[in-house]
């Protein structure tokens, strides 16, 4: 069962909301963040660098000292102004014509320490540790994380509720994507949502899985350096957005291989046509359409494949995946890239870039051929969590991503 709570967010002001709010801070490079950020932007708080000419290492303590004195600055110039009282609050995105609901609350550092907030990644340590130095100097959350819980038709009913009203925040960001906003005011809302979660027997980390790991690591450290621990301190807590499993979707998560392992052309669709259905499929663009089928585009044509029957289980939570099918006897048999983390000669495409991207890096003679894979389904990656299994690298690709600055959860 998990613990919730909620908490006095620092948030923007309605008029300011749309000029504070931010791509996360991993989704953009330096140069990108510089030329997004407007006077407002949460961009100079979470990539700091930015404000030095020329840019500066984002792992440099001049950034650092620049990420505080931002932070600080913003809540001074009423930029971000914290809630008089803890409230939960309402976080729907909306997408292609498709919303999601999510719930923005304080989970507990214990439950990820305990597996009861699952997650479907392994996080790097020095991801890590860059991760909680950020929270360590602001002593805050600045940027949630993204959950997914069972669903749960009383939440639902008490998220109707609000949603039926005026938001707080209520705009479409340059990407196309609207974000809306309310708060959770009703005290006796506010404890049934706390009441309920106790009820539920899981979190699964969707997309953050080093914010969460930081988050508990820096709550640990706060819990042994302070010898009146009681447990009930703010630091034990830490932000997130959680959604219901139904509103949220995969998308395709592709890969692209800089060389052919000295084969030709004909002589790689020779060697994957021994565990694939190899056809080609042209010059237009070909999208897998079921599980086990995956796109290839390589010398200027798209192929399809389709897995033959044998080469994989069904029964095995990984060995089903499409990533893992792919990995085993394309990547590392035929190309010889044995890890997806550390090998230089592969990339990897969310599928929110579209395929022409991977077929424009091919033509553009950077890669030499590209994979598109039908994306993981829900299910499947609450499954994997349930049974302690770790997903292979590069696997899930949720958007439309959780925008930044709407909420800020201070630690003391």
């Amino acid at each position: 069962m998990v613990r919730v709570k909620p908490f006095a967010a620092i948030r923007p002001p309605k008029q300011y909301v749309e000029e504070v709010a931010a791509r996360p801070y991993d989704v953009l490079n330096s140069v990108e963040a510089k030329a997004e950020a407007g006077e407002k932007s949460l961009l100079h708080i979470t990539k700091p660098e930015i404000d030095f000419d020329p840019i500066i290492d984002e792992h440099s303590q001049p950034a650092y000292d620049k990420a505080v004195e931002n932070f600080k600055c913003w809540q001074e110039k009423g930029w971000l102004v914290q809630d008089e009282k803890p409230y939960y609050y309402v976080y729907a995105q909306t997408m292609d014509g498709r919303t999601q609901y999510g719930l923005v609350v304080c989970a507990h550092t214990d439950d990820y320490a305990e597996g009861k907030i699952k997650k479907h990644e392994l996080t790097r340590k020095d991801k890590e540790e860059d991760r909680m130095i950020h929270v360590r100097i602001q002593d805050a959350n600045i940027e949630p994380v993204f959950f997914s819980y069972p669903d749960n038709e009383e939440i639902d009913a008490i998220v109707n509720k609000y949603i039926v009203g005026e938001p707080e925040y209520d705009f479409t960001a340059a990407d196309g994507f609207g974000h809306h906003f309310w708060v959770i005011d009703d005290q006796a809302d506010i404890d049934r949502i706390t009441e309920i979660f106790a009820e539920i027997p899981a979190f699964y980390v969707a997309d953050g899985h080093h914010r969460t790991a930081a988050a508990a690591l820096v709550g640990a450290e706060k819990k042994a350096a302070n010898p009146e621990h009681t447990g009930n301190e703010e630091y034990n807590w830490f932000m997130t957005v959680a959604f219901p499993d139904s509103h949220l979707k995969i998308i395709d998560y592709n890969r692209v291989v800089k060389d052919l392992n000295g084969l030709t052309p004909e002589q790689l669709i020779a060697a994957i046509s021994e565990d694939f259905d190899v056809k080609e499929e042209g010059t237009e663009i070909y999208k897998p359409e079921r599980l086990h089928e995956f796109s290839m585009y390589l010398d200027g044509k798209w192929y399809s494949m389709t897995a033959k029957e044998g080469r994989y289980d069904d029964n095995d939570p990984i060995g089903v995946l499409d990533v893992t099918i792919l990995s085993n006897l394309v990547l590392d048999k035929i190309l010889g890239i044995k890890d997806l983390r550390t090998d230089k000669r592969i990339d990897f495409v969310g599928g929110i870039r579209g395929l022409g991207e991977l077929s424009r890096r091919v033509d553009s003679g950077e890669m030499k051929v590209a994979f598109a894979l039908y994306p993981v389904s829900m299910k499947q990656l609450v499954d994997i969590a349930d049974s302690g299994n770790i997903m292979p690298p590069k696997t899930t690709w949720f958007e439309p991503k959780l925008r930044s600055g709407l909420a800020i959860h201070k630690l003391s």
